[in-house]
């Protein structure tokens, strides 16, 4: 018997709103025609097949029952549908990619886990389309224990990521030969720092429009020591881009107001380089003509581990945080006294990770360790606000939230359970919709009218960015590898 197949992490989700005009990826049988292959003599001689003519037969002529031989009868190829996650699989299934959603989909692995990452601006345009691409990021590495040599050194990775092509399918219609965006290897190159400690988290500081780039290129490390680093990484993008640049191996500045307690919180604006630790405490480091300088007084409101931090799109002394302690923040940097100006209980567990809409700048989206992405309007931070939107899909924490950087209703997400899910606000809800399928729990499974595509094929993913240069491309990052993609939903 044949294997039922489901596909998965290029399963595009079925119940997209038709107003955006989107395809929707269809599983379907696929039944080919049966072929008898070509018999060759190994002597070469030509074999010819008699056609016989049944009324050319005498009818005197003995007639003997005929039974043409059967053909070799290919199995027919299983049966597809999507698969939805959550939904228990059966034993003789399993799940395997519709590389017909993904105009774009690479995957790169570098030698140690890079469980964070950030976009690097780049020298070869914006919003530029066609293929190949290509992709600037830097990264962190958590080495960790190798059997018998101890602790392996941890390292800043700048990676170019080159040959980002366009997906090849079987149904594709245009002859390689007379297509300009053939299918290629993906091609990863790097050069790499020294850092001390694993990386919690790194951020590369912001990147003003045009065609240069930042120099010096600035990038901070969060390590699990307690201590904030800060690297110049643009000899490194000039060495991989053409002549070799002389870098320096240590950083630059190094930020030791958190003493020994490591943190995940690490956010550049035009203010300042903003670090969060878990010991519930918040420093602002600042830019001087002489390097740079860390004030002595901590923001100082939240009564556990700081977990994310960003600054206001709209106003430069705004930013807001989130924390295990279930609330999310909003600080002025002009307020006397570092206490925060606004507080709500966001979840009702950790929350983990929030992003500010750049395009809207009284949206903010936070992810908790529950599994929920709720959507909150900042002008409504008040009493007991409501979130605008509250999605309950995911099954494990969140571990990664970022808004779209020219959609204002679009985000995308990542969770503890292997999934990287893009989402729409602009879809209106459909409150009389079906349940598509039964879940784990033996209760109706309904996908979310907002959500428009989820991705899988990563094992614990931690952050996904989408590229500010590349319209619609998604980089996600997890303990086996980078995958870089682009979907026909965004």
């Amino acid at each position: 018997m044949g294997t039922k197949k489901r596909t998965s992490d290029a399963a595009e989700l079925p119940n997209k709103a038709a107003d955006r005009g989107q395809d929707t990826a269809r599983a379907a049988a696929v039944e080919e025609d049966n072929e008898m292959g070509e018999f060759e003599d190994r002597w070469e001689d030509e074999l010819e097949e008699e056609v016989v003519d049944k009324d050319m037969i005498p009818e005197n002529e003995d007639e003997e029952d005929f039974t043409p031989a059967q053909e070799d009868e290919d199995e027919p190829e299983p049966k597809r549908q999507v698969y939805l996650p959550g939904v228990t699989m059966a034993a003789d299934e399993q799940l395997v990619a519709d590389n017909s959603v993904y105009p774009c989909l690479h995957s790169m692995s570098y030698a140690w886990p890079c469980l964070s990452f950030d976009v690097l601006k780049d020298t070869l345009g914006t919003d530029r389309s066609g293929f190949p691409q290509t992709a600037w990021i830097v990264a962190g590495t958590q080495a960790g224990e190798v059997p018998g040599h101890g602790r392996a050194k941890d390292e800043v990775v700048v990676m170019r990521m080159s040959g980002l092509s366009r997906t090849q399918h079987d149904d594709d219609s245009e002859d390689e030969e007379d297509n300009d965006e053939v299918d290629e290897d993906a091609r990863l190159d790097f050069l790499t720092l020294p850092h001390v400690g694993g990386v919690n988290r790194i951020r590369a500081a912001p990147a003003t429009a045009g065609a240069a780039l930042p120099d010096p290129y600035h990038v901070a490390t969060f390590a699990d020591t307690g201590r904030v680093h800060i690297y110049d990484v643009r000899p490194l993008i000039d060495t991989l881009s053409g002549p070799s640049r002389p870098r320096q191996k240590t950083p630059v500045h190094t930020v030791t107001a958190h003493g020994r307690s490591e943190g995940f919180a690490v956010e550049w604006g035009q203010t300042g380089l903003l670090t969060g630790d878990v010991d519930s405490k918040i420093y602002l480091t600042t830019a001087t003509p002489t390097g740079f300088t860390t004030a002595s007084g901590a923001y100082a409101s939240h009564t556990s581990s700081v977990e994310d931090l960003q600054w206001s799109p709209a106003e430069p002394t705004v930013f807001a945080s989130c924390s295990a302690d279930q609330t999310v923040r909003v600080w002025d940097v002009r307020t006397k006294g570092r206490k925060s100006a606004v507080s709500v209980r966001a979840h009702d567990d950790d929350v983990n990770v929030i992003s500010w809409n750049k395009n809207v700048d009284y949206l903010l989206v936070s992810g908790g360790d529950e599994g929920g992405i709720k959507v909150w309007d900042l002008r409504m931070f008040k009493d007991t606000p409501t979130p605008v939107a509250h999605f309950t899909w995911h099954t494990a924490p969140i571990t990664s939230v970022e808004w779209h950087p020219t959609d204002s209703s679009v985000f995308a997400a990542s969770g503890s359970d292997d999934q990287v899910t893009l989402w729409d606000l602009g879809v209106e809800q459909d409150d009389d919709e079906a349940p598509s399928a039964i879940g784990p729990d033996g209760n109706p499974l309904v996908v979310p009218s907002q959500l428009l595509f989820v991705h899988q094929g990563q094992k614990d993913v931690k952050e996904v960015h989408w590229h500010p240069q590349i319209p619609g491309m998604v980089i996600s990052t997890a303990s086996d590898s980078f995958n870089v993609f682009k979907t026909i939903s965004c």
